[in-house]
């Protein structure tokens, strides 16, 4: 049984003017939504600041509020906006989860081993760091780890390769690879050939031009996280 710590949150009213008034005042407008009528609320922004952190990724809430129909629930921060400037949480969103339907997460890949395949020049990199499963909310696990031991030059562990504990039903992708061991190639780089001289126009002709490619245009990033 997974633990579960609280987790204050009160009715608010909606509109912008209401959420600004909120946020002067240190608490965070928020939604409740999931296995519940959708509530709008608000929380204090010491705890969204103290649990939005990877150690709680993941982290199982139970509701106090005076609205009926949110206390006692229990739920997952499922996302936090924040401030682009500020860097200050501006909106919360709560999962609140019926705890007999099982919930995707993403958990935390944890390495574990140093590869045999260090020792014969290897590196290991690392691919991914997460893994997305299916699971019963109180069956979470605070992550998944893989020991990478065995790994020669060459090996990797891919998604297909975990076992894992009963009733964790993997949505990730089965030949996701998760970390392999490479050989460092500790050859110089060979050096660059010397550019040939420029031939001399002749007299009255001018040199061509070489085809100048402009850069492509990055994409634009998506606006910031907008206030509600």
């Amino acid at each position: 049984m997974k633990q579960k710590y609280d987790l204050a949150v009160e009715a608010r009213s909606i509109g912008k003017s209401s959420c600004r008034a909120l946020r002067k005042e240190r608490k965070i407008p928020g939604i409740i939504y999931g296995a519940i009528k959708n509530q709008n609320v608000f929380l204090n922004e010491s705890d969204i600041l103290k649990y939005n952190t990877r150690k709680y990724d993941n982290t199982l809430f139970t509701l106090k509020s005076s609205v009926s129909e949110a206390n006692g629930k229990i739920a997952l921060i499922k996302s936090v906006d924040v401030n682009p400037l500020s860097r200050k949480p501006v909106h919360v969103d709560l999962y609140a989860l019926d705890l007999t339907k099982t919930v995707r997460v993403s958990v935390e890949i944890k390495i574990e081993g140093k590869p045999i395949g260090l020792a014969d020049g290897g590196l290991l990199n690392i691919v991914n760091r997460e893994l997305e499963i299916e699971v019963l909310p109180n069956d979470i696990p605070d992550n998944i780890t893989v020991d990478v031991s065995n790994l020669g030059v060459g090996d990797s562990i891919h998604v297909n390769d975990l076992q894992l504990a009963k009733g964790v039903k993997v949505i990730s992708a089965p030949e996701l690879t998760i970390a392999v061991v490479n050989l460092i190639d500790e050859e110089a780089a060979p050096q660059a050939a010397a550019a040939p001289a420029a031939a001399t126009p002749a007299a009255g002709k001018a040199a061509p031009a070489k085809d100048a490619k402009a850069a492509p245009a990055k994409d634009a990033k998506p606006a910031g996280d907008k206030k509600k």
